[in-house]
């Protein structure tokens, strides 16, 4: 696998932080055969959440026009990437209702609120959790009206942890931190990997996170199919306190009642779903997971089908087939491509509904964690018809953002935050 030699002070976190999937014994992607990867083609009610409770925007929401009108046209897209601002490790990108700042989360457990260009502390974790291996702060959000911040890190003792914090005005109540969720991750010395930790509230305005199978590497650990962890899962909560718990279940979870099963789950089959977002305009979910030796892969799962999906790990890696027999009621990526040519870890981004590059609206935007090159993917009744490199580039790009007027921006591990704009 080729990598930029400019990107080897970064190489320790290399597929710790994304991927989690260094291996061992000298195996490598090019000692399994390749798949026929697609990218080779033409291309009674849960009591309401709190953050549903939320006062009207002054400007509209990122894609709040009809997304028919959302035609991407690729080959007019001429796009640059603007520095925002020199960060320390940034791993996710928040923006909060009714201000202007850009929030961004940093692996040692950091959050910064980003005006004109200027980091300033929010929160310092550093206390509660340890930047080694995939270990540190991974995710963070605002609830949708701004009230209150949630952080997704694993914690000291190696668990991952959702807690909850109060804002005040522009800043944190320190005091507010309430635990909603701890998930228990592998106790073996090589289960360092696979963490996932994004955080997402739904059009739904329930709150949506990404576990990875917890690791380790050379043998999957048979978490992703197995029903009574939340390991490999999507998980669907309401993050309101419920008596000793943290959180209250959806009564319209796919998985309520069914013996065995843990209530919170809302989709499984995943590896490592380091980054998944909501198309603002339509409710599609786009989740990337990234895959072991050969093969990275988009989930596509419009409303009708998200809840209950089996996106196939471990016995399928993308379309290829692994161990055992596959989920029969597998859902297959819509995009998926090997490792052939440099790319090793898949990072998700955000179908494009912002005013600023209008060519690119409607297209879904996502890289790869060792080339670094920002690609979009056109979509049209559950099936790809274009991707399409747009340029841009970044060393160790670790994450997408978006902001409330629904332009993007890409993280770099190496180099801060840029926002996508117009080369012109």
């Amino acid at each position: 696998m080729r990598r930029p030699t400019a990107w080897l002070a970064a190489s320790a976190l290399l597929l710790l932080v994304i991927a989690g999937c260094t291996t061992s014994d000298g195996e490598r992607a090019q000692q399994m055969a390749p798949p026929r990867a697609a990218e080779r083609s033409d291309d009674a009610k849960p009591p309401a959440p709190r953050d549903r409770q939320r006062r009207r925007r002054e400007r509209p929401r990122p894609g709040e026009q009809a997304a028919p009108a959302d035609r991407p046209r690729l080959a007019k897209v001429d796009v640059r990437l603007q520095p925002i601002a020199a960060l320390t490790d940034p791993t996710a990108m928040a923006v909060r209702e009714g201000d202007d700042a850009i929030y961004v989360s940093e692996r040692d457990g950091h959050i910064r609120a980003v005006r004109a260009g200027r980091p300033t502390l929010l929160l310092d974790i550093t206390g509660r959790t340890r930047a080694g291996g995939e270990r540190g702060l991974l995710g963070i959000v605002f609830s949708r009206d701004g009230s209150h911040l949630y952080v997704s890190y694993i914690g000291r003792d190696t668990n991952s942890h959702i807690d909850e914090y109060a804002m005040d005005g522009d800043r944190v109540d320190r005091a507010s931190r309430r635990e909603v969720l701890t998930v228990q991750q592998p106790d073996h010395p090589e289960a360092t990997v696979h963490k996932g930790g994004n955080l997402v509230f739904g059009p739904d305005g329930l709150l949506y996170i990404g576990f990875g199978d917890g690791g380790p590497s050379r043998e999957p650990p048979q978490t992703a199919q197995a029903m009574d962890t939340l390991l490999g899962k999507l998980v669907r909560i309401d993050p309101t306190a419920s008596g000793k718990r943290g959180y209250r279940i959806p009564d319209d979870n796919p998985f309520v009642g069914r013996a065995g099963a843990r209530p919170e789950i809302y989709a499984l089959g995943l590896r490592n779903p380091w980054r998944f977002s909501f198309d603002a305009a339509t409710a599609d979910l786009w989740l990337a997971d990234v895959g072991r030796y050969v093969v990275e892969e988009i989930d596509f799962l419009p409303p009708r089908a998200a809840a209950g999906a089996n996106l196939g790990w471990d016995r399928l890696e993308g379309t290829l087939s692994l161990s055992g027999s596959p989920p029969p009621d597998a859902v297959p990526p819509i995009h998926e491509y090997n490792h052939d040519d440099g790319r090793c870890a898949i990072v998700g981004g955000f179908v494009y509904r912002g005013q600023a590059i209008p060519a690119l609206r409607g297209a879904y935007l996502y890289g790869d964690y060792c080339d670094g090159v920002v690609r979009a993917l056109v979509e049209r009744r559950g099936k790809v018809v274009k991707t399409q490199p747009l340029g841009p580039q970044v060393e160790a790009l670790s994450s997408f953002g978006q902001d409330l007027d629904g332009e993007l921006y890409v993280l770099s591990l190496t180099n801060g935050l840029f926002r996508l704009v117009p080369a012109r």
